[in-house]
């Protein structure tokens, strides 16, 4: 492990977990069966169980690590193994832009969503913006043998991308706070949102 390594997992992942798990539970539906695609280490989900205590989540990822704090199960990354309008709540935390599609694996998540998905992701917008997510997407994953594509999309992106899965913008928050100072000047800056997204009248 770098140094860089040692200070993320010091200074960042904590804080990290406990901003998206509070931001998180104020979007998240009651009573929701929630399915976490893209789970990883099953932190965030875990404490949004703690802080949400109505809400049971289980996730999905690509790579199932030993010791995730919910159970997960394998899936391709493409097609999640659910019918349609069979989950409550779809989670899409940082996944988004290691998929190979991303508009598509939000279809997915829109096709077995019957209330809510639930996104945080990066907005590829303003000065810097891409160099800077880059920067963090390696120094959060490269470790852990995630894929980087680096597939980062700007708001009028995200926009298509979330009519393209027959879902409307419920609630949008950006600024979100997830770092310590100094490190928010540079790496929160516009750069991540979350959003929740429901099924659009008619579909």
């Amino acid at each position: 492990m770098s140094a860089l390594d040692g200070l993320h997992g010091r200074y960042v992942l904590g804080r990290r977990v406990r901003v998206l798990a509070h931001r998180l539970s104020r979007l998240v539906p009651a009573g929701a069966d929630v399915l976490d695609v893209g789970s990883g280490d099953g932190e965030v989900a875990h404490a949004l169980m703690l802080e949400r205590p109505d809400v049971r989540a289980e996730g999905l990822d690509v790579l199932v690590r030993s010791g995730a704090r919910i159970p997960v199960r394998h899936f391709d990354g493409r097609t999640i193994p659910a019918a349609g309008r069979s989950v409550g709540t779809v989670l899409l935390i940082d996944v988004m832009h290691h998929a190979d599609d991303p508009a598509a694996l939000l279809r997915e998540a829109g096709r077995v969503a019957r209330d809510a998905v639930v996104v945080k992701d990066h907005l590829a917008d303003g000065f810097l913006a891409v160099p800077t997510l880059r920067f963090m997407d390696r120094v959060g994953n490269a470790r852990h043998g995630v894929r980087l594509p680096y597939r980062y999309l700007r708001r009028p992106e995200w926009e298509a991308a979330i009519a393209g899965a027959g879902l409307r913008i419920d609630a949008w928050e950006e600024r979100l706070g997830l770092y310590p100072a100094p490190a928010t000047w540079l790496f929160d800056r516009g750069l991540h949102f979350v959003a929740r997204l429901v099924p659009s009248a008619g579909r």
